[in-house]
């Protein structure tokens, strides 16, 4: 894609999100593959730090599961930024009038001890915890922004998309990363007090930490470290829920804490 076409389809995307409003396709300017995708989210990235006290806190990794990427077709994750403008710690009530299309996603999440040094890159399972000093839980609500079924939009889409993140919940309750096991950890999901769906940690590259793997090397290879103190909220637990106006939202995450809010 040209210059052009990539900064044009990152302001209609943008344009979009402040206006909570869908879309059926980018015509044109539509991303014929990842690499133009994430120069679009890029762009896009551009207008979000834009707005008024807004920085970037972190990275959203979507993609996780076996079934999201079979559905997807894809063979490995995607990645978004988080915002502070478009998070907050413990709310208890998010209001469905700055949002277009909300799902509902329970991830484990971490945050960086201290700026990433790429060139120890890449990274291996031996010593990933070294790069990070806390463990939480959160819900990131996502908005797949274009009119039409998920698998019809396709993952580059939503890469463009700021990979699907529009907002993000987060416990202030930060846990050392020693103290949980992240093996066969279960999260509860409910809605208005029922029971949907039991997830667990196994749905997120089979431990979270993969993910987190995934995202630090990824982006080491693209010359782009994490920074100290930045969130990684690495995959859901669970499928995604819709959310509706009037529910009440609750993520149990057994030791780490309780997600819960109402969507008003």
């Amino acid at each position: 894609m040209e210059k052009q076409q990539i900064i044009e389809a990152s302001k209609i995307l943008f344009d979009h999100k402040l206006n909570k409003t869908g879309l059926d396709n980018l015509n044109h300017l539509e991303p014929k593959n990842l690499d133009d995708a994430y120069k679009i989210q890029d762009e896009l990235k551009i207008h979000y730090l834009s707005l008024k006290n807004n920085i970037c806190i972190g990275k959203k990794i979507g993609c996780t599961s076996k079934a999201a990427q079979t559905q997807m077709n894809v063979t490995e994750p995607f990645y978004g930024n988080l915002f502070s403008k478009y998070s907050s710690k413990n709310v208890k009530e998010l209001n469905s009038k700055y949002f277009f299309e909300p799902f509902a996603e329970p991830e484990i999440s971490f945050r960086i001890k201290d700026d990433i040094d790429i060139s120890k890159a890449p990274y291996s399972m031996d010593n990933i915890k070294n790069l990070l000093d806390g463990i939480l839980c959160s819900i990131e609500i996502v908005d797949f922004r274009f009119q039409k079924p998920l698998a019809d939009i396709g993952a580059i889409n939503l890469v463009s998309t700021n990979g699907a993140s529009d907002y993000w919940i987060y416990n202030d309750k930060i846990y050392n990363i020693d103290e949980i096991d992240l093996t066969d950890f279960e999260v509860s999901f409910f809605i208005d007090n029922k029971l949907q769906e039991k997830g667990n940690t196994n749905n997120v590259l089979e431990n979270p930490l993969n993910a987190v793997l995934w995202l630090i090397n990824t982006l080491c290879k693209k010359g782009e470290p994490m920074l100290k103190h930045q969130f990684i909220s690495s995959g859901s637990c669970t499928k995604a829920y819709r959310l509706n106006t009037g529910t009440r939202i609750k993520a149990d995450f057994g030791k780490l804490g309780l997600i819960e809010f109402e969507y008003i």
